[in-house]
């Protein structure tokens, strides 16, 4: 008997000491933040709802009550719950401690260690492992303060807001539960299961998942696509995007895309540029300018016009491209991947287990140009209808009345092949009513037309030119002359027809040419014949048309007069019956 009135005794000192140590606890932090203004007339109260201890020392405590246990508080629509607090009920504030949880209708709820909150301006501090739910999403952090009046919580400290698709942390982060708008600054840092994005500032909605970009941002998409931009917006659900200010987005194989705009879809992977687009290939070397492009980074096509352009800088001489569409893709080509044979088994066995097969290399790009085909080189130029470049054999097609120009030679035909060996073209290959014309002096000018020609260049410069195939020449002898920087003077105009012609150049002048066997020719003097006697059927001469510098491939000079297909061919059923 005497045993348990022991405990009895010591259990109800420990209470007591317990007591007091929490209460000194409690004064301390009330000290800190204690409330000395009286109610402001406009505001509604806070009420005390429930409290297992009351305690009221107006000596020690003066304006305070002292509530222990299952304490709560009303104010408005809001419900607030701990195990201590101080109430101020002059000033209409609390200052609460240990469990804390804070209602605001059944779609807000803080937690924490400490809250204080004023009921005259509707402001709440929340201290110490705090939390606030909103729906999906949740606020993490050290200090979090939030008023209610323009429903407003943010955090200085550091924090985190996490919703069922994104984890965003920052120093300072702000969060509006009625509109679900959350403001990050300072190394705020985004993470995706597809991508993270870090910034130093940064507004999001919970709601939609859209991200606002504010300040220089960089995404990164599972370290394939990398995007860099200081103003626009990402839909971080839809992986959908809009980006202004010259805007960039990096793929992995070297491809970038870069302008003024752009809508940038990454699940299709789909961009469309605008205004001063460039889409370049760093591996290639290649750029498309122009003020509206495309790229589909799944099929790696791209596409530019209005004003486009295109810069090859993978060869010391630069190449320009200018065409109303310019198109690039991969190029497919089939290639044969042998199987090695062991010579102990037989090879019909072997072919039968283990046959060639075949595979599709796509590594090198194809460009090509729609309309009005513009292009400059320093050792070529050419104008054309559509054109198409080929990086893997570096070989550029011109199609639909082409004129290419190599130095002062002009050519042109049906469609013509340009040949580039390391860097230098090498020959130009041209198909169907051919022509070559050099501009000798005054109106002289050395021709040679067929069916099919074919251009050397060494150099730079044309050394040789075959043509086959009702080959026709008109070129001007000169004399020997005594100065080998300077040319003779011609002496006359030699016109022949052959099937077959080979012409060869050197310092800009014809040193020889060699016919077949079976050719028919004359040299007449100069007087004898009249300029147009001079000139074959097929000749027409459009220096006018050559882009002489870069930036002449946005020029648009008026077209020179072909000969008409009629014409050419009535001549040669004439040569041929004659």
């Amino acid at each position: 008997m005497v045993k348990k009135e022991i405990d009895k005794t010591l259990k109800q000192r420990l209470y007591i000491l317990f007591f007091i140590i929490l209460l000194c606890v409690c004064k301390s932090y009330a000290q800190l933040a204690k409330p000395e203004q009286s109610i402001d007339p406009n505001a509604t109260l806070v009420y005390l709802e429930n409290c297992r201890t009351l305690i009221y020392d107006e000596q020690n405590h003066p304006g305070a009550q002292l509530l222990i246990g299952d304490v709560r508080f009303r104010h408005d629509d809001a419900l607030m719950f701990c195990d201590t607090a101080y109430f101020y009920e002059k000033a209409n504030s609390i200052d609460a401690f240990g469990n804390i949880r804070f209602e605001q209708g059944d779609t807000l709820f803080g937690y924490g260690d400490i809250l204080y909150y004023d009921g005259n301006t509707k402001k709440a501090r929340l201290r110490n492992n705090v939390k606030l739910v909103h729906y999906k999403t949740t606020l993490t952090t050290d200090s979090l303060n939030y008023d209610r009046i323009e429903d407003m919580a943010y955090y200085f400290t550091g924090g985190q807001i996490v919703d069922s698709l994104n984890s965003l942390t920052s120093i300072w982060g702000q969060y509006n539960p009625s509109t679900n708008q959350a403001i990050f600054k300072d190394s705020v840092y985004l993470l995706n299961p597809n991508f993270n994005l870090t910034t130093d500032t940064l507004q999001y909605n919970t709601r939609t998942y859209i991200a606002n970009i504010v300040s220089p941002t960089t995404i990164l998409y599972q370290g394939e696509t990398t995007i860099l931009s200081d103003s626009g917006w990402y839909n971080t659900n839809t992986e959908q995007s809009t980006l202004y200010n010259r805007s960039r987005v990096e793929h992995y194989d070297g491809k970038q895309m870069t302008g003024d705009t752009i809508f940038y879809d990454k699940k299709i992977g789909i961009g469309h540029i605008y205004s001063h687009m460039e889409l370049t290939d760093t591996v290639e070397k290649i750029t498309l300018y122009g003020n509206y492009g495309e790229y589909h980074e799944h099929e790696q096509r791209g596409l530019a016009t209005d004003s486009a352009l295109a810069i090859d800088r993978s060869d010391s001489i630069w190449l320009y491209i200018h065409a109303d569409t310019l198109f690039t893709e991969p190029e497919t080509i089939q290639v044969v991947t042998l199987i090695p044979r062991d010579s102990i088994l037989v090879d019909s066995v072997l072919t039968a287990q283990a046959p060639d097969t075949l595979r599709y290399d796509t590594a090198f790009q194809r460009m090509r140009g729609y309309r009005s085909v513009r292009v400059y080189r320093q050792d070529l130029q050419a104008v054309c209808d559509s054109m198409s470049y080929t990086a893997k054999d570096s070989l550029m097609k011109f199609y639909y009345d082409p004129i290419a120009w190599n130095d002062s030679n002009q050519l042109s035909a049906d469609s013509i092949r340009v040949q580039f060996v390391n860097g230098q073209v090498d020959r130009a290959h041209c198909y169907g009513s051919a022509i070559a014309i050099r501009h000798e002096e005054k109106d002289y000018f050395d021709q040679l037309s067929g069916k099919e020609m074919i251009g050397y260049i060494i150099e730079h410069e044309m050394r040789q030119i075959d043509v086959s195939g009702n080959a026709e020449t008109v070129f001007f002898p000169r004399e020997e002359s005594k100065d080998s920087t300077q040319r003779g003077n011609i002496v006359g105009v030699n016109k022949t027809q052959s099937s077959y012609v080979k012409m060869y150049i050197k310092n800009q002048k014809v040193q020889r040419v060699v016919f077949t066997t079976a050719t028919t020719g004359t040299m007449y003097p100069l007087d004898d014949l009249t300029t147009e006697e001079m000139r074959l059927m097929a000749f027409f001469w459009a220096e006018q048309e050559r882009p002489r510098e870069p930036k002449d491939v946005f020029d648009n000079p008026p077209s020179t007069p072909r000969p008409k297909a009629g014409a050419l061919k009535a001549s040669a059923e004439n040569k041929k019956e004659k």
